[in-house]
């Protein structure tokens, strides 16, 4: 019995479902796009129809345009597509982030696109947490996908900065804490901006766009003040000031006054990236699987195939591979360097 064909594919526009005629998180335009969620790198310009979970479209609109064609899914809700049924699960990254399940004659594939599932335990408090979907074969994320990568507790990242800014406080500096605006930013008000705070919070206008778009999704952040051309640093004490990473060093970053400056990502668990960021300090904290994470949500999904994207996919691919699956890698266009040069522009 001849073998089915690939139920999803790889194309120079992106990740392709030929039975539904869609792509997945392309990176050129095309006529139909079902997209994870709204990061620069997964949700781009130039296509024709999008679909995606509804708590997205806020955000979406922000980045792409208010007119774009636009279809919001509830998580679970299912959709005929063509010849398949497609339907998006909660992937625990960012607000309205979602697994898109695929399902065509019996057989089901699942699109991870960036998830968030910690060895520690932890959840994003600031939008659903990741669920693991049943699938015949995965095709996962692999940003971290190496054995140094495991997170420690949120709550214990988030002490450590706390205990920055105070420090700050004490030195009669502000403190400049810089993360992506979409997700992180949001994460860190969560946990930062309490009753508690040695001071107050204030955030870049880029960042409190994108909160306006969780708040009406619905999300109980925080108040916090955004930071603008009248904002007089000067009569304030030990603030705490959340912004993208591309403000540092600029003439934005130099109107705060004294401050100390940090970087929250993933990436500072590497002494080389922090090296090369130049900050003060460096919190490790992502808004992606870690290394036990990404194995955990592999086991959980029953998948005997798993197929790697974006990231340290050689090594899962290996490590997957020792385990008895069956393991391969995509070439894609996602990552830090697309969304790094979206930022940019904030």
């Amino acid at each position: 019995m001849a073998s089915r064909p690939d139920l999803i594919t790889r194309r120079p526009e992106g990740l392709y479902c030929e039975a539904g005629d869609f792509y997945i998180d392309p990176w050129r335009p095309v006529s139909r796009a079902v997209i994870t969620h709204a990061h620069a790198d997964h949700c781009r310009e130039g296509h024709e129809a999008y679909l995606a979970h509804r708590d997205a479209e806020g955000l979406m609109r922000s980045r792409v345009g208010p007119d774009m064609r636009l279809r919001g899914l509830a998580y679970g809700e299912a959709l005929q597509v063509g010849d398949v049924t497609i339907s998006l699960h909660p992937a625990g990254h960012v607000l309205g982030s979602a697994q898109v399940r695929v399902e065509h004659r019996g057989e089901v594939w699942v699109v991870s696109g960036d998830y968030f599932v910690s060895g520690a335990g932890d959840a994003n408090t600031t939008c659903a947490p990741f669920e693991p979907v049943r699938c015949d074969v995965f095709i996962t994320e692999a940003t971290f996908a190496l054995p140094i990568y495991r997170w420690a507790p949120q709550t214990e990242v988030i002490g450590e900065m706390r205990a920055w800014w105070a420090d700050c406080a004490a030195q009669g500096k502000h403190a400049l804490l810089m993360g992506y605006s979409l997700g992180k930013a949001q994460r860190l008000i969560a946990g930062l901006a309490t009753a508690d705070a040695p001071g107050p919070v204030l955030v870049h206008a880029a960042v409190a766009r994108l909160n306006a778009a969780y708040r009406e999704a619905g999300v109980a952040l925080p108040d916090v003040e955004t930071v603008t051309p009248e904002t007089s640093f000067k009569a304030l004490r030990g603030a705490l000031v959340i912004a993208p990473p591309a403000v540092q060093d600029s003439r934005w970053a130099k109107a705060l006054g004294p401050h100390s400056d940090a970087f929250a990502s993933g990436w500072m668990r590497l002494r080389g990236a922090r090296r090369r960021r130049s900050v003060d300090r460096g919190f490790v904290f992502s808004d992606h699987a870690d290394w036990p994470g990404l194995l955990s949500a592999i086991q959980s999904t029953g998948a005997q195939r798993v197929i790697v994207t974006h990231g340290d996919e050689g090594a899962l691919v290996r490590y997957l591979g020792e385990l008895g699956l069956q393991a391969e890698a995509f070439a894609t266009e996602y990552g830090d360097e697309a969304l790094a040069g979206a930022e940019s522009g904030t």
